[in-house]
């Protein structure tokens, strides 16, 4: 794609600069795969590649929808039960795959036009669940590719009842997540695949179900029933139907009198057999016709996928195919000979650097086949992406909207087609919703203009979120809640300190961020060198003071231990703000490190990404907070207490307290019980605060009767012993 082409030039910029969703779309041969290539290999951002189906999902080097957020078939119903499945079971998804989501900050989604609105619908859902809950798709960024007049989604009679009451179509456009997202449509123009003006005005055309009799007559001059190509060219025959191709290849093959020779595929791992590239068992003849299926990984390039050949010989784990030399060639001989070994494709799967936090494919299964496959007919299905010099159009029982176009514009010429069934009004299909949505979408494509105010938006929006710490306040103050409500009576300096970090993050953190984003947008307004130099300036003073007093603030508090709870519940409910709370934290404070003497786009997400991944490259939080102590607190004089004398606010030997906190934790496995059943909490603080010796000093401490001292009198006075201050 060497020629200038100002929308893949706006696609690019959009999925670079902008956090806007885009719909990419063009029609067939305008270069849709070539740009997700190169988009893949320049992006810095935290992107994943996913698919609807198992071969769409390998030609564009990604996974399939279903496999990466870990979907079940069938229907997704927003808010609704489906078939009995249990809404907490839905997702099953390991840490591995949840620190991807967490971090992702681009999901492209190619062959969109196959994708329904509920499975859109459903990857919200999961993407909600491991970033921002109020955003459409939890806030990350979509890249949809494709072409709606092309394959449509599938929506079976049983299946669209259902749909119906939630979406107005099954397209992803219907998607209710979606459509609450302002969302940029870019159509590239450029066609690359023919260079015929005539050929593509007919195949706009029949795309747009703008079909005249004109139309008709010219496509239905290439109609020639029982026609017989020459052997000297290589015609392949496109079907609507899988057992139409299958039965042309078996019958061309049957025909052939050399010997068959049949290679099986190695499979190791996982690798479905719906993904399958070409045979596990092929079997082939000298003088089948063939169709490359992958690209040549080696220098020489010699073919590519789609490319077609004649077998020529075939040798001991290897096949010769003869392929006619493309136009254009220097080369003295008009034929290509090339030997093909048996190749590998890949089933992969997204994974993280715990060092890095950079987003690796991992491989998890292998497909090793030689790859070719017959090729004197496919279905249209399977010839989506490929281009032919000869093809014969098999489309009179085309039965879904945009089937005959795909057929035709598989051709790079009007003479190098074919067809075997004539072309009429009724089997061209449009449909009404892509139609009316395309127009609709065609009034949102974006100019340079709109551009550059989108990506000056994405910056400003970036750099303000940094320095936003309402989300942070919140959480916070919530959690000073709940441990007021439950762990003042034991834990006061814990409370205390929580209260105090809350008032602190207000006035401190969040007040001086709301004036600083004011700062921010202020100068950004004002969109010249002058401000851009005081915006870099203003972003390294704010960077220094906020990891300074985020880390004095946050991060002093969550060095302290979190006290041990005897209720289940009310334990799950604090860990769990307290978990949100240290993650939180731990992304301010990547970023800010991050991008203390220069903010950079880069830097920020790396930043982001490590922080998304805490819990798999940092020791654990239950590690950490072990390893810290309760506050020590001033010793008191001992006196000889009744049982209501003690102060349970105050731990006076943190030592004690852990030791007999261990004690009760084995004691309760070994003999099956809960925590609270071998002894209360207020029972333990009360033992590490008196620090008793002897067994009627024991029984002087709330929650100790004489069965505690025979069953555990020994052992305690023992840790007493060992731990006292």
């Amino acid at each position: 794609m060497e020629i200038q082409n100002q929308e893949l030039e706006m696609a690019r910029n959009y999925a670079l600069y902008t956090h806007r969703n885009i719909f990419l779309t063009g029609k067939a041969g305008t270069g849709k795969t070539t740009f997700l290539r190169r988009l893949r290999a320049e992006s810095k951002r935290r992107m994943i590649v996913v698919a609807p189906t198992g071969v769409a999902a390998i030609n564009a080097g990604g996974v399939t929808i279903h496999s990466f957020f870990q979907l079940a078939p069938g229907l997704f119903l927003p808010g609704k039960m489906v078939a009995g499945r249990d809404p907490k079971s839905r997702y099953s998804i390991s840490k591995q795959k949840q620190n991807i989501l967490r971090s992702l900050s681009l999901l492209v989604i190619d062959e969109i036009s196959m994708v329904r609105a509920d499975l859109l619908d459903a990857i919200d859902d999961v993407l909600r669940r491991y970033q921002d809950r109020s955003k459409p798709f939890g806030g990350v960024q979509l890249l949809l590719i494709g072409d709606l007049q092309q394959l449509a989604p599938v929506a079976t009679d049983t299946e669209w009842p259902l749909l119906k009451e939630v979406y107005t179509t099954p397209y992803f456009f219907s998607s209710l997540a979606l459509q609450q997202t302002d969302f940029v449509y870019i159509e590239l123009k450029h066609v690359y695949r023919q260079q015929d003006q005539t050929f593509v005005d007919l195949l706009n055309s029949v795309r747009d179900g703008h079909v005249t009799q004109a139309t008709l007559q010219a496509l239905n001059a290439r109609y020639t029933p029982r026609f017989n190509p020459p052997d000297s060219e290589d015609w392949i025959t496109l079907t609507t139907h899988n057992h139409q191709a299958a039965r042309l290849n078996e019958q061309r093959m049957l025909a052939l009198s050399n010997t068959p020779h049949t290679f099986e595929a190695r499979i190791k791992g996982d690798f479905p057999e719906s993904s399958y590239p070409t045979d596990a068992t092929l079997t082939l003849k000298v003088g089948a016709q063939v169709m490359f299926c992958k690209n040549d990984p080696s220098t020489a390039k010699a073919y590519y996928n789609g490319r077609i050949g004649r077998v020529a010989e075939i040798g001991n784990g290897s096949v010769t195919v003869v392929c006619r030399r493309e136009s254009g060639s220097s080369a003295s001989s008009d034929v290509d000979r090339i030997e093909v070994k048996p190749l590998e494709w890949a089933n992969t799967r997204y994974t993280t650097d715990p060092a890095t936090a950079t987003i690796h494919e991992e491989q998890i299964g292998s497909f090793t086949q030689i790859p070719l496959r017959l090729a004197w007919a496919i279905t249209i299905h399977k010839s989506q992406g490929l281009t032919f010099d000869h093809a014969i159009i098999n489309a009179g029982r085309a039965f879904s909207h945009g089937q005959v176009y795909v057929a035709l514009s598989r051709c790079r010429t009007l003479e190098g087609m074919v067809l075997s069934t004539p072309i009429t009004q009724d089997i061209i299909t449009t449909d009404p919703d892509v139609i009316q949505f395309n127009a609709y979408a065609g009034e949102h494509t974006p100019t340079p203009e709109t551009f550059l105010n989108d990506r000056r938006l994405f910056l400003e929006d970036i750099l303000c979120d940094i320095f936003d710490f309402r989300a942070i306040s919140m959480r916070l103050r919530y959690f000073e809640r709940l441990t007021a409500e439950h762990l003042s009576a034991y834990f006061s300096s814990y409370a205390r300190s929580v209260a105090e970090a809350a008032s602190l993050t207000d006035s401190q953190l969040m007040a001086v961020g709301i004036k600083f984003q004011t700062q921010i947008r202020q100068i950004m307004s004002a969109n010249d060198e002058a401000s851009s130099q005081l915006l870099r300036e203003r972003l390294r003073k704010g960077m220094a003071y906020y990891a300074s007093s985020t880390a004095k603030i946050l991060g002093e508090l969550l060095t302290l231990q979190l006290p041990e709870i005897d209720n289940a519940r009310t334990r799950a409910q604090i860990t769990n703000e307290y978990t949100i709370l240290q993650s939180a934290y731990d992304e301010k404070m990547a970023i800010f490190t991050a991008c203390l003497t220069d903010f950079s786009l880069e830097a920020y997400w790396n930043a982001k990404a490590k922080a998304a991944m805490t819990e798999e490259t940092t020791p654990s939080r239950k590690t950490r907070t072990k390893k810290a102590a309760e506050p020590k607190l001033p010793s008191e004089k001992k006196k000889s207490p009744k049982k209501t004398d003690i102060d349970y606010g105050r731990i006076r030997n943190a030592t004690l307290y852990h030791a007999l906190l261990e004690w009760r934790q084995l004691t309760a496995r070994e003999r099956k019980l809960p925590l609270a059943y071998i002894m209360p909490l207020h029972t333990i603080i009360g033992i590490s605060n008196m620090q008793p010796r002897t067994p009627d000093e024991l029984l002087s401490i709330p929650g100790i009767g004489k069965k505690t001292v025979q069953d555990y009198g020994a052992d305690l006075l023992e840790l007493v012993a060992t731990h006292s201050n």
